[in-house]
């Protein structure tokens, strides 16, 4: 019977179990740090003989989640909590520390399965919309993305909100930048229709959209969503303004009709309504074009005769397919 290193006496006082030969089972050392967190205000034993005895017989049921089989630190140390082998009268103080370690929240890499299990772990199916984004999705990653990125001045856009708040006090209505975006996308698309259209790449071709229909990306409790605004070109920045709401509404109740998450033309994804300045946004198959904007920040800017002034700037950062093969998307945003 191979030895064990005795602990020190006193519950506070956890020596390093060292071991240094158990045959043919393993050859591994639980260093005192690793140990102290799962039995630390144990009772632990005193008798080198009996926790060796319990260790070895007990350890033909270790599960070996190391490389080629390999048994780690944290498979014996979980083996001897769940056999009892280290009994368990732990404190308050302590059971967080000691569930923790269970639950293999310092080791997430190596929680065996049906560990894991016993704390709950489920299946959650993927369906609806959540499915469709999901192949969508990993179509669109085998696209060619081409981004751009420009700081904007949105001073006007700033002033601009401000009084179009100030006219329109409709109930009910909630006034943000995001309605005046999505309306100056319309007037961009009309200087450069190219942007709006859709490719097909089985007849290899190009369809110019006449319809500006934006689709608006939105997190909600199911996941992601792209619905769209139809004929923005048509709407005023308030009808946008109740669209969206609408949409917003309906996404978060899990309640969107077909046709509003389909025939969009083009994405406008706000990163910065979740406080994000930057993101490289993934196409919107069949789309060509995705725009992503950042949240508008005060920031220190500097004139061509080096006076420094104050300004709203957002970064937009501006995706399209480059096998399309458009390289003037970069005019877009100055």
């Amino acid at each position: 019977m191979a030895e064990l290193a005795p602990f020190l006496k006193g519950p506070q006082k956890i020596g390093r179990l060292c071991s240094a030969q158990l045959g043919d089972v393993c050859n591994l050392k639980l260093e005192k740090s690793l140990l102290k967190m799962v039995v630390q205000g144990a009772q632990v034993p005193t008798q080198k003989q009996d926790v060796s005895e319990n260790f070895v017989s007990s350890y033909s049921g270790v599960n070996k989640s190391g490389k080629d089989g390999r048994v780690l630190k944290e498979d014996i140390l979980r083996h001897a909590i769940l056999k009892g082998i280290i009994k368990d009268s732990i404190g308050n103080e302590n059971a967080d520390s000691r569930d923790q370690f269970l639950k293999g929240e310092e080791y997430p890499s190596y929680v065996p399965a049906e560990l894991g299990s016993q704390h709950g772990d489920k299946k959650v199916p993927l369906r609806g919309f959540q499915r469709v984004m999901v192949k969508t999705m990993s179509m669109a990653a085998k696209v060619p993305h081409f981004h751009y990125v420009e700081e904007i001045n949105c001073d006007a856009l700033v002033e601009l909100k401000e009084s179009f708040q100030n006219s329109n006090t409709e109930p009910g209505v909630k006034h943000t930048f995001l309605p005046s975006l999505i309306k100056s996308l319309s007037v961009v698309i009309s200087k450069y229709p190219w942007i709006n259209s859709c490719f097909n790449e089985d007849s290899m071709e190009v369809v110019l959209k006449g319809s500006h229909n934006i689709g608006i990306a939105m997190a909600t409790p199911s996941g992601l969503v792209v619905p769209n605004i139809k004929n923005v070109q048509s709407l005023s920045i308030l009808e946008i303004t109740k669209e969206l709401s609408r949409l917003q509404q309906l996404a978060l109740a899990n309640k969107l009709n077909p046709e509003d998450i389909t025939g969009g033309t083009i994405t406008l994804s706000n990163i910065g309504a979740i406080g994000g300045k930057f993101g490289a946004p993934i196409l919107n198959l069949p789309e060509v074009a995705i725009i992503a904007i950042g949240r508008i920040q005060n920031v220190l800017c500097f004139a061509d005769d080096g006076n420094a002034y104050p300004a709203s700037v957002m970064t937009v950062n501006i995706g399209a397919d480059h096998s399309v093969g458009w390289g003037d998307c970069c005019k877009i945003l100055q």
